[in-house]
């Protein structure tokens, strides 16, 4: 079965690539979940569109991926949010609000699905957070989740 990934797929590729997987992969998993669009004529016009878009929010190549790393690696990292007694939160950190708090950082834009959270982060302190850049580069940075 050839299909169009709408989303980047650990081990078979990128957005905006078409690729031939099994069927049963395809019909009962890649397709329902969203992940990606079965391939037709008409379809493949879409990957441009596709690839234009994960362009604009890539890294663009190796050393771009490094100068980021340096970047996220000198930032202190701050996250408000609400917390009972006991500095246990109302809910969990997400990684959306990972993201938002980088930038609010004065940090590079980063995309929340690459981030690697150490489980589910419910309590104040800190965290290492770390983020694929790249296939090559890994950064690593503390999150200080602090009551606000």
């Amino acid at each position: 079965m050839k299909i169009i990934l709408t989303q980047e797929v650990s081990g078979l590729g990128a957005p905006g690539d078409i690729v031939e997987v099994k069927d049963g992969y395809g019909r009962n998993y890649l397709l329902p979940q969203g992940f990606a669009i079965a391939w037709t004529k008409g379809a493949e016009k879409q990957v441009t569109v596709i690839k234009r878009a994960r362009g604009a929010r890539e890294i663009r190549d190796l050393d771009h991926a490094n100068e980021v790393k340096a970047q996220l690696e000198g930032l202190k990292i701050n996250l408000k949010v609400r917390a009972g007694d006991g500095g246990r939160l109302f809910g969990s950190v997400t990684p959306t609000e990972i993201v938002d708090a980088v930038k609010a950082a004065s940090g590079p834009v980063l995309d929340r699905r690459r981030l690697e959270v150490p489980g589910h982060i419910k309590s104040t302190g800190t965290y290492p957070v770390k983020i694929k850049l790249h296939p090559e580069v890994t950064a690593s940075f503390n999150l200080n989740v602090v009551q606000g």
